[in-house]
């Protein structure tokens, strides 16, 4: 008896060495990934255009545009993926007065969208009409602004105007560029820019300012500098002289947003404001942030896939039974006003909300 129990005792330090770590595998029912993901992907199918000064696809659309093909083809999901194709071919037609033109950082992120369906499928007309949206970003035109031009003579984006924002719009469309081409300049392109606002916007404690003039720590924009430096990082080479300062940044923010995170498992409109409301659309792009860090084996599993599973089951409560995400902080624009932030209105299924579920449901979904 004694042996067998010695045995025992000898072999269970390498059970629970190589004991599958189940915190972002398994959920109960209706909270896994592919149930909360089909519910929301799907409700795009029928989606109407949400479009940027009533003119063109908007970023809010293009990104969950984005996340429902990207869950097509992680699933699988063949008809689905043809589904969104059918969708994106009016583009090339009777809507074609409806693709964005490059003139702006809220507008060349397009260019990801169609560079997606060319990694799914192919067909080069994909590519064709996705890279001259990150080829322009860094083409000056005749007509820019003097501090435009300041910026590309310093090697940055003319379309770079500080806003946090930004460290999505120019991140997605340059590692997408990179990803089709492998053509170094693009995410040498985005990386030389994320440092940039870094440094100019990122706070001791972690956490960045909206822009410089407006000290206030909203949110999604943060959000948007979560999903932003993590989706550089999956792509950024492991030896590109950035990647220390960058994972530096993002080390210093995920440690932050650990810390600001609510005993309910969300974040507030205003971060660091316990009476702000719980918005849904920053929280799933932190929870992203966090899913995507512990398995990319940057972040420490025992301390943050806790974390991030919390951040997840609390998300998918604010998802009703047709997909549609509510608390949803409408569109932004930078305000030196703290209780502008406060009294944003909320939506129930603005695409704002919709396209950063999906992402963390792909996360979730990745091996």
């Amino acid at each position: 008896m004694y042996k067998k129990w010695l045995a025992l005792m000898l072999l269970l330090p390498f059970r629970f060495l190589f004991a599958q770590d189940h915190t972002l595998s398994e959920f109960p029912k209706g909270y896994t990934p592919q149930e909360v993901g089909k519910l929301i992907a799907y409700r795009f199918e029928e989606a109407k255009h949400a479009l940027h000064a009533g003119k063109w696809i908007s970023y809010p659309e293009t990104f969950y545009w984005n996340g429902a093909l990207k869950f097509a083809a992680l699933t699988e999901d063949k008809a689905f993926v043809k589904i969104l194709q059918n969708k994106f071919e009016p583009l090339f037609t009777t809507e074609k007065a409806l693709l964005p033109i490059k003139n702006h950082v809220d507008l060349n992120m397009f260019g990801s969208l169609p560079l997606t369906l060319y990694q799914i499928t192919g067909e080069k007309r994909y590519y064709d009409l996705g890279m001259p949206y990150a080829d322009t970003q860094w083409e000056v035109p005749a007509d820019a602004k003097p501090e435009e031009k300041e910026w590309a003579k310093k090697g940055y984006t003319w379309q770079t105007r500080l806003w946090i924002d930004d460290m999505y719009m120019i991140t997605i469309v340059q590692t997408q560029a990179y990803k089709v081409t492998g053509d170094l300049k693009y995410i040498d392109r985005a990386a030389k820019e994320m440092v940039l606002y870094l440094d100019e916007l990122q706070r001791p404690n972690g956490l960045f300012y909206h822009a410089p003039d407006v000290p206030f720590y909203w949110l999604r924009g943060n959000g948007w500098m979560a999903a932003g430096v993590t989706e550089l990082l999956r792509y950024l080479p492991e030896n590109h002289k950035d990647r220390p300062r960058i994972m530096k940044g993002y080390h210093t923010m995920m440690k932050s947003l650990k810390k600001y995170q609510t005993a309910s498992g969300m974040w507030n409109q205003l971060i660091d404001e316990p009476d702000s409301w719980a918005e849904t659309s920053g929280s799933a792009m932190f929870a992203y942030a966090f899913i995507t860090g512990v398995k990319q084996g940057w972040l420490d599993a025992k301390e943050y896939a806790p974390a991030a599973r919390k951040a997840w089951m609390a998300l998918v409560s604010y998802v009703n039974e047709k997909g549609a995400v509510s608390e949803v902080c409408v569109g932004t624009n930078k305000k030196n006003d703290k209780q502008y932030y406060y009294d944003r209105p909320r939506r129930t299924g603005d695409y704002h909300g919709q396209a950063p579920y999906l992402w963390c449901v792909n996360a979730l979904l990745e091996k």
